[in-house]
């Protein structure tokens, strides 16, 4: 895969921890719904993840993946759109993260700011081991074996990304001066014709004296048009381009995904952790159980008593499901006391259960048939492994790997 071209491959990978719920589908599965239909998307279950903090009890993961990709397909991720497989079913994974472990300073891990805060979080396991260090490698691994463009990530994962890119540079830095490298990369300029070629000598110029990154983007968007010199020759004009040598491995762009606003049933962000949640597969029971449950604004002591929907973790749900119509409603009755807690929480109540409800039918026929769930995820595992071994085939042969008889 070019460089160029790996542009339009987005990947994204989630911890399986069972039955998602309303922050997981609000937060990120909307989105890779709507990215399945843009780019080449790679989404996996990443259970050696998993495996970083839960090594001592192993035995829930395998049911909590399968719950996991359920929840995916109901919610609308199709395994024909996208490619959806079990991260350790694609062992690339894992050999990419050894090569790369083998040139990554031990302080570029340390430093990654998830790593003091996760060990800080979870102080009741025992977190001082290879893997809970290296998992951000591994997150690199992950993304850099389908030499992916683009990752979506929310702002707190920013860091991740950072350090892929990063890792990718140092390779590209160790491994990508092939001999003649230069003398190659004039000769590719020559074959891109008279015109491209001064165009392209002139926005490499101005990259490179002037620090212009729209002239580095406008030398990309060049290559990518190219017709006439190979991905082989595009590989080395794009990392000439910025000075370094071939580009084995790009360098993915972090695709900003908005923060998700699913407060959970106690105004606190809605997770596992805080006992706060609704899942996707609640029934219609369940919802109104818990939404009627919901603390309101403490000054509603009595039903004639006005509050304040500002502090009532209840309108932050009609922010997120109701129409403006409905929140002018809720201001009015609530500061004036003319509607009480419960009429409030219905309309928040309709309108997640209506939003369910298609998913619901969904989750109910991947239940029924867990072999096609299980042939998803296999035919996802190959198609995963066939571009993860094409770039498994180039990093060998970069580092010398790629041994032959005779």
């Amino acid at each position: 895969m070019s460089s160029v071209e790996s542009q339009r491959r987005v990947v994204s990978g989630m911890r399986p921890t069972g039955r998602l719920h309303l922050g997981h589908y609000h937060g990120v599965l909307k989105n890779w719904v709507k990215l399945q239909h843009e780019y080449e998307c790679f989404f996996f279950a990443a259970d050696w993840h998993a495996l970083t903090t839960l090594y001592e009890t192993p035995q829930d993961i395998e049911q909590n993946v399968w719950d996991m990709m359920i929840d995916w397909l109901a919610a609308g991720v199709s395994g024909t759109s996208a490619t959806m497989f079990i991260q350790s079913q694609v062992p690339e994974h894992a050999e990419l993260n050894l090569l790369l472990s083998m040139s990554t300073p031990l302080s570029w891990l340390e430093r990654v700011p998830t790593y003091k805060d996760q060990q800080e979080k979870l102080r009741d396991l025992d977190l001082a081991t290879y893997g809970f260090l290296g998992y951000p490698l591994l997150m690199s691994a992950d993304i850099l074996v389908y030499r992916a463009g683009l990752v979506p990530v929310g702002a707190d994962q920013l860091s991740h990304v950072e350090i892929t890119r990063e890792l990718a540079r140092r390779f590209n830095h160790l491994y990508g001066k092939e001999a003649g490298f230069e003398d190659k990369a004039r000769a590719a300029i020559q074959k891109m014709g008279k015109k491209a070629a001064k165009l392209y000598s002139n926005l490499r110029t101005a990259y490179q004296e002037k620090g212009d990154a729209e002239a580095l983007d406008t030398a990309r968007a060049l290559l990518q048009e190219q017709q006439n010199i190979t991905l082989g020759d595009k590989e080395r004009l794009f990392g000439y381009l910025e000075g370094g040598g071939k580009v084995i491995l790009p360098e993915p762009q972090a695709l900003l995904t908005p923060a998700s606003k699913m407060p959970g049933l106690d105004g606190q962000k809605m997770s596992k952790s805080y006992g706060n949640t609704i899942t996707l597969r609640d029934t219609t029971d369940e919802v109104s159980e818990k939404v009627r449950r919901m603390p309101t604004d403490p000054a509603r002591v009595r039903r004639t008593d006005p509050g304040d929907p500002d502090k009532c973790p209840v309108y932050q749900l009609h922010l997120v499901y109701t129409d403006k119509a409905t929140h002018d409603w809720v201001n009015q009755g609530c500061r004036s006391a003319g509607i009480g807690c419960l009429d409030c929480k219905k309309p928040v109540i309709d309108a997640i259960c209506t939003e369910l409800a298609p998913m619901q039918a969904r989750a109910v026929e991947y239940e029924n048939n867990p072999d096609a769930v299980r042939l998803i995820l296999t035919e996802g595992a190959e198609r995963a492994r066939d571009a993860a071994r094409d770039t498994l085939a180039e990093v060998r042969q970069a580092i010398g790997l790629n041994y032959r008889r005779g």
